[in-house]
């Protein structure tokens, strides 16, 4: 009789135990269910929320222009940019200067040397000596014309003599003042074999193309030089949008290949002529070109403001961009440990002065509050929590 009554005992026990297991399999599954009940949201707790100086802010009205969208390129005027050709050509017998050095104006270039350069000099004295004999005897006939000793014909051939003569000497001096040979070292009897070419402006050296020996004619460009003091844009303008555009205009232009950054220029000029592939161009000046390091060459996208217009913006802080697309965190719930946000994708627009505009559809509206400080270390992390 004790062994039923000990069995029955074990039996109860057993569906009691049972039974409290199940229990705390209910509890412990309704507790799992309750923490991920939010894994699609990122939680922020408020220590990191503050930690972090964190904001919330909602949609705000911006102004952002209307604009002309163009491409052009960094520029300098004529004026500053100089091709060094020699006058007479040579064989290179130094050259000093590399890509990049910078040169003033009257600094010596390279220097040329040529045998020729010597026959110049030497006829150029020869020349002046029968001048001086030549402008004796005119001067002498002219004495006699004038006192009716001689004859016209001799007076006048006399005359045509000094003056070819005369003509000669103007000629040889120029071209060696253009070799930058003095004339007054060769009549004193310096004569030299090597000229120097000197800088016609200041500026930095652009292009090479010549190195000790190398024969160059009066066509090969030696060098290059560009002045960089007034670097200003080149931009082109299809046609449809020409009579949008007046001088004075502003334009927002970015280095694409350089700098996500925005800088400032105005319309200055406005082509008169249509290019073949039916744009004009626009001359720009830069704003606070001495401040920033620009090239010669960079490539430019550039937007003329022709008119401005509203639109919602957030600070370009609340805009995370991942793998191309645009990203907001906007808040969903707020509760005493801290805030959850859902992750959206948005559609971006311009960008100016530290904000973003947002095209705003059924998701986006002027009553939701985003995160607008914070999101771009954030974004991507859902599912994540900081209990």
């Amino acid at each position: 009789m004790q062994r039923i009554i000990n069995k029955y005992t074990f039996l109860i026990l057993l569906l009691v135990l049972a039974s409290c297991g199940e229990k705390e399999s209910t509890s412990l599954d309704s507790q799992t269910s309750d923490t991920h009940r939010n894994d699609d949201r990122i939680f922020v707790s408020t220590a990191q929320f503050e930690n972090s100086n964190m904001t919330l802010g909602k949609l705000i009205q911006q102004p952002f222009p209307i604009t002309v969208k163009t491409t052009g390129m960094i520029d300098v005027p004529p004026e500053n940019r100089a091709v060094v050709n020699a006058t007479m050509g040579g064989y290179i017998k130094s050259t000093p200067l590399l890509i990049g050095d910078k040169v003033r104006k009257g600094q010596v270039l390279v220097s040329i040397e040529n045998p020729d350069f010597v026959k110049i000099q030497q006829e150029y004295l020869e020349v002046k000596e029968q001048m001086t004999y030549l402008r004796v005897e005119y001067e002498r006939h002219q004495t006699m014309m004038d006192e009716n000793i001689t004859s016209q014909k001799s007076f006048l051939k006399a005359e045509s003599s000094y003056k070819t003569i005369n003509a000669r000497y103007t000629g040889l001096r120029k071209q060696l003042q253009m070799l930058n040979i003095s004339p007054s070292n060769v009549e004193a009897g310096t004569i030299v074999s090597v000229v120097n070419i000197y800088a016609p402006i200041s500026g930095s050296i652009t292009k090479v193309n010549v190195t000790r020996g190398t024969y160059v004619s009066p066509a090969t460009a030696i060098l290059e030089i560009i002045d960089n003091d007034h670097l200003h844009l080149e931009l082109s303008v299809f046609e449809k949008d020409i009579l949008k555009l007046q001088k004075g205009q502003k334009i927002n232009f970015k280095i694409p290949e350089s700098s996500n950054e925005t800088f400032l220029a105005d319309v200055h000029l406005i082509g008169t002529t249509i290019e073949d592939n039916r744009t004009i161009k626009v001359h720009g000046h830069i704003n606070s070109e001495k401040e920033i390091h620009f090239l010669t060459g960079m490539f430019v996208e550039a937007g003329i403001v022709i008119d401005s217009a509203s639109a919602k913006a957030l600070p370009e802080t609340a805009v995370a961009n991942m793998d191309n697309e645009n990203y907001v965190l906007i808040l969903d719930e707020t509760t005493n440990a801290g805030y959850y946000f859902t992750q959206v994708e948005v559609e971006i627009g311009q960008q100016l002065n530290q904000y973003i505009e947002i095209v705003t559809d059924s998701k986006i509206n002027d009553e939701i509050t985003f995160l607008i400080k914070g999101a771009f270390n954030l974004v991507g992390e859902s599912g994540s929590h900081d209990h």
